[in-house]
């Protein structure tokens, strides 16, 4: 495994993350979700991410469960606030009364006294982001969080919360955690150039497009039974808009790349996202401990510059890049 600072930060975090978004507490059982992450441990992956909203907070349970016992000073425990975890009215957003119980439900969860990183989940448009940024800060003065950062904002949002921290002389964000693959560079234009300046590095999720990227997809066939685009719990959502004929073939020209790398499909795809500068880590998701094992070879992988070019030249027209894309609810859900 290797490992990189979180932005400018003296944190350290190995390439390859784990994160249970879509498995862990629904999509597997238990028992799997453990081999999973024992996998990943076995593997050297030290950064495990997860969120409060995950399958309902179950995700958070299952996580801790798993790390019972690991060395909590050689982990590096990351979550998230702002989707609704309730029903009522204050159990969503970033206010402080949410954020301050939330990370208190999060730690109980995931048992620990303390997170490496607390992420606010998308911006919140009916907070003042004064109010927000007062709340993280005072959670890492309480020790109960020690980096704070930020998903799917803007840069004209992250942007702003710099400001505000250096004005009111807060802990600043160091991370950002944005959808980022060969498919979709909407942070290229704007929140890399950003958060470059700033000290700030991405964490980026679904780095393989939802599975897509493995090639596991085909043009014209049927979706594979137990896929993530078959999947009734909600992982199918996203994934529907690369289920297109154009797309699927042109991923299937990228199997002679990775075959002349020695590489697989999956591989190549997360070691893609890693030659980014910028980018700190890659969150990798899997159902199966042989997936971990797979992913985490992309970690250390050095593409030169004509397999980018080469990349670029087979996906072209198919690439999404507009910072638009980026976008948080205008009220909370």
């Amino acid at each position: 495994m290797e490992f990189r600072h979180l932005g400018r930060s003296g944190l350290k975090v190995s390439e390859i993350a784990y994160g249970n978004w879509l498995t862990h507490g629904s999509q597997v059982e238990e028992d799997a979700a453990n081999a999973c992450v024992h996998a990943a441990l076995d593997e050297g992956v030290t950064t495990f991410d997860t969120a409060d909203v995950y399958a309902g907070t179950r995700a958070e349970e299952v996580l801790g469960r798993a790390l019972k016992g690991r060395r909590r000073e050689g982990l590096e425990i990351f979550t998230k606030v702002y989707w609704p975890t309730g029903p009522g009215q204050n159990d969503r957003g970033l206010s402080r009364k949410h954020i301050m119980e939330s990370i208190n439900g999060s730690l109980r969860r995931l048992g620990t006294d303390y997170v490496d990183l607390y992420q606010a989940h998308r911006f919140d448009h009916e907070t003042p982001l004064e109010e927000t940024l007062r709340a993280f800060d005072d959670l890492v003065r309480q020790g109960k969080v020690l980096y704070v950062g930020v998903s799917e904002w803007r840069a004209e949002e992250i942007e702003r919360a710099l400001k505000i921290a250096d004005e009111m002389g807060f802990d600043r964000i160091v991370s950002s955690q944005p959808q980022y693959s060969m498919l979709w560079r909407v942070i290229e234009d704007e929140v890399v150039p950003l958060c470059e300046r700033e000290g700030i590095g991405q964490i980026v999720w679904s780095p393989i497009a939802q599975g897509v990227l493995t090639g596991k997809y085909r043009p014209g066939q049927p979706l594979p039974e137990g896929s993530r685009a078959t999947d009734d719990k909600g992982g199918s959502d996203m994934i529907k808009r690369y289920l297109t004929d154009d797309l699927l073939t042109r991923v299937q020209e990228l199997r002679p790349i990775a075959d002349d790398l020695g590489l697989s499909m999956a591989q190549l795809a997360i070691a893609w996202t890693l030659q980014n500068p910028n980018v700190s880590a890659a969150i990798v998701g899997a159902s199966r401990p042989e997936q971990v094992r797979d992913n985490v070879k992309a970690a250390g992988v050095k593409l030169d510059a004509d397999v980018l070019k080469r990349i670029d030249d087979v996906l072209g027209p198919v690439v999404i890049r507009d910072p638009a894309r980026t976008r948080s609810p205008e009220s909370r859900p």
